[in-house]
Order: C-alpha cells, then structure tokens, then sequence
C-alpha cells in the first residue's frame, strides 16, 4: 500500500531513491495498476498525464463517493461527477483528500449546458453538499468559496468579492 511505502521511504534510503526517483519505476506502475480501475487508466484525463506517480497521486484526489450529495453519483473513473436532474435542489460533492495550506489547481470540464446557478470551489469539511433550491452552495458561508460560472463572480460567505476573470471582455458560457 501507498501509506507503507511513505513510512519505509522515512527510514530506508533505498525505497526513498525508489518512490522519489523515477515516477514511472516499476514502483509506481504496480501501484496504479492495483489502485486504479482500468476504466480510470484509459480516461482522457490520465492519458494525458505522464508519469505513473503522476496518475496515482490524481487518483487519490479524486471525487470521493461517500463525501457528496445523495442526488450526485461519482462514476468509477473517479473524475466524472454526474448530477440527477433533481429540481430545486443545489448539489455539490468533494474530493477524497483536502488541503490544509499551498496553491493548488485544477483542470474542470464542464460537459452540458450550465443550468441556473454553476459554481465551482473549495470548501471545507464543515460546508455544506446540498439544498434546496437553486442557489451558489459553494460561496454562501464562511465555509467555501466559489466561482459562478454564470456570472464570473467570485463568492464566499454569501457576498460578490469581485469577478473573474478581470478582463473587459470576459468568456460567457453557456446556459
């Protein structure tokens, strides 16, 4: 397992050249073969990353199944959030292993029209996955922020901190 080569790695000089040497080592191979389902292997998304270490460490940060809401199923590649059409219900899921410091960044691809209300974010453990109605979930306490893909605005704790981009002629999507 991943969590027992990390503690041989901190006492055997030998296993940390292994898991910090080479990304595509045998190592790491065996590891996204196992953790990985095929399914996962073949995305787009993993196929465009180069390294096996690479592809287990996406995976790890991955949706996670148990921590979304009852109206969003993760499919078993792990990436791919779909949400039941369920109306008057805001839904959001988070990802497997969070963030306590650093900048961090992600590639999202929304596939479909946006609906209503489309935010995308961080928050914390402590915020919420779901209500009722259409509204910014991601941004509307002091536990999340987001960016309203409809509008270009920036939220957190229910309030506008500004828009993005900041550029005159900023993208529209699609609703």
């Amino acid at each position: 397992e991943l969590r027992e080569l990390r503690s041989c790695a901190l006492v055997c000089k030998l296993w940390h050249r292994v898991l910090h040497g080479d990304e595509n080592s045998e190592v790491w191979r065996s590891l996204a073969a196992r953790c990985l389902a095929e399914e996962a292997l073949r995305t787009d998304i993993l196929c465009n990353v180069p390294t096996y270490k690479g592809k287990v460490r996406a995976f790890h940060h991955a949706f996670s199944t148990n921590d979304c809401s009852r109206n969003v199923y993760i499919k078993k590649n792990g990436f791919t959030l779909h949400r039941n059409p369920i109306a008057q219900s805001t839904d959001g899921a988070r990802t497997k292993i969070g963030f306590s410091e650093g900048r961090h960044a992600w590639e999202v691809w929304w596939e479909g029209p946006l609906g209503t209300v489309a935010v995308i974010g961080i928050a914390t453990k402590r915020a919420a996955m779901q209500c009722q109605g259409y509204v910014a979930l991601l941004g509307s306490d002091d536990q999340s922020w987001g960016w309203n893909l409809v509008d270009n605005n920036l939220l957190h704790n229910g309030e506008v901190n500004g828009s993005f981009p900041q550029c005159n002629n900023a993208p529209k999507y699609q609703v």
